[in-house]
């Protein structure tokens, strides 16, 4: 039995040097669908955050933050920066600069199993 599936080409692996490659959208997925079945969730909205740390303080503590205070974060300088989707660890990547925009780009995908913080 054949299943056709949609592939999506990625022309910019060939330009980095790696070898083209075609995706099955559907094996991607692991669901056996192609793009067009997954057409109608396109424009649903998803919350997105990264996270550069965590601090924990009293209220006391927080009550005296002023304009210039410092507060100390559980993350080293350089350390990767989780990215939530929807409340979901998904993947995890590293600050960047664009035309004075802060932004994340993602250097690693996190899969279910290995979604521990």
């Amino acid at each position: 039995m054949s299943e056709e599936t949609d592939t999506l080409d990625l022309p910019d692996l060939e330009a980095e040097g790696a070898p083209a490659a075609n995706i099955s959208i559907g094996e991607a997925a692991g669901l056996g669908r192609s793009a067009s079945d997954l057409a109608p969730v396109f424009d649903v909205p998803v919350h997105v955050k990264a996270i550069l740390g965590r601090a924990s303080m009293d209220v006391a503590a927080l009550l005296e933050l002023t304009t210039g205070s410092l507060i100390e974060l559980d993350r080293k300088v350089g350390e990767a920066i989780d990215i939530f989707i929807n409340d979901r660890l998904v993947a995890r990547g590293e600050l960047v600069v664009v035309d004075n925009h802060l932004g994340v780009t993602m250097t690693e995908i996190i899969k279910d199993g290995d979604a521990a913080n």
